[in-house]
């Protein structure tokens, strides 16, 4: 585009960063998995940042239940593929982007091609998604990518850190030969220790792990993507503190309170087992 230019379009950014600093954001390459709910929001973000280049991915098209919280849902974006959509939304806000494109999805088939060469890796799967996940995240830890989760939990957002060497997903979440229900509570509670959105939870039929269904807000999901672009912005620049795993942050707005968690032995704890046993108490009222 004549009218774009790179330097003036994040000129606001300067001083909160530096020139250097920026220019290493230009080069800098994140890889996004999944890009309804936060993964639009966690690529607009980093895209006004000023990063470059991305791979991203996302199998699905927008429908109507998307409106209450995707960046990329709109009337003139129903049926429409969200990859494509995020592509072009991107490149709208960059026209210099490299922007690359899986548009299936990531699958096991195509993991070290979404991984090439990245910087960080962003999590923003579905929920639901535990099995490809802990597939993406272990191939992060093999290829020493750092590998960040943010969730949106109820009004707030929690979020994780998986760096290299460090402790790994499979030794936080301890899912092995769990049922996919109780895998899904444990990321839950993984993610989120202190489960401080269980408190507001006016309708606990909206939640239902078996049938893949659960509540959400726009609020989450725009901390959420707030929370994890910032540390982000700190792997890429290797400047400011990183919590990692077994350490993570949890704030809720709702409930004006900011958590600090501290889980060794990560869901092993006795702490998460408790927690484990009082979540799955609480869905089997229903």
């Amino acid at each position: 585009m004549a009218d774009y230019q790179y330097d003036k379009a994040v000129s606001r950014n300067i001083g909160w960063v530096t020139h250097d600093e920026q220019q290493k954001l230009k080069q800098a390459k994140v890889a996004i998995g999944g890009l309804g709910g936060v993964g639009g929001d966690h690529a607009i973000v980093l895209a006004r940042l000023g990063v470059g280049n991305f791979n991203i991915s996302d199998m699905d098209d927008y429908d109507v239940a998307n409106f209450n919280r995707q960046a990329g849902a709109f009337v003139s974006t129903l049926g429409k593929p969200k990859s494509e959509v995020m592509l072009n939304t991107l490149r709208d806000i960059n026209p210099e982007a490299n922007v690359k494109n899986f548009d299936k999805g990531i699958d096991e088939g195509n993991l070290d091609a979404v991984l090439d060469a990245v910087d960080v890796y962003v999590d923003s799967l579905d929920i639901f998604a535990i099995d490809i996940r802990r597939k993406v995240f272990r191939r992060c830890y093999e290829k020493g990518i750092p590998a960040i989760t943010a969730a949106p939990m109820g009004m707030g957002t929690a979020f994780l850190i998986f760096m290299p060497g460090g402790m790994t997903f499979e030794e936080y979440f301890c899912l092995d030969g769990l049922s996919k229900e109780d895998q899904i509570i444990k990321f839950v509670i993984g993610v989120s220790p202190s489960v401080q959105q269980r408190h507001y939870l006016v309708d606990r039929s909206s939640v239902n792990f078996l049938t893949q269904k659960a509540p959400s807000t726009c609020m989450g999901i725009s901390l959420a993507a707030g929370v994890l672009c910032t540390n982000v912005l700190k792997l890429l620049l290797n400047r400011g503190e990183i919590v990692c795993v077994p350490r993570g942050v949890h704030f809720d707005a709702y409930r004006n309170r900011l958590i600090k968690t501290y889980r060794p032995w990560g869901n092993r704890n006795p702490l998460q087992k408790y927690m484990f046993w009082r979540v799955k108490k609480l869905l089997e009222m229903e």
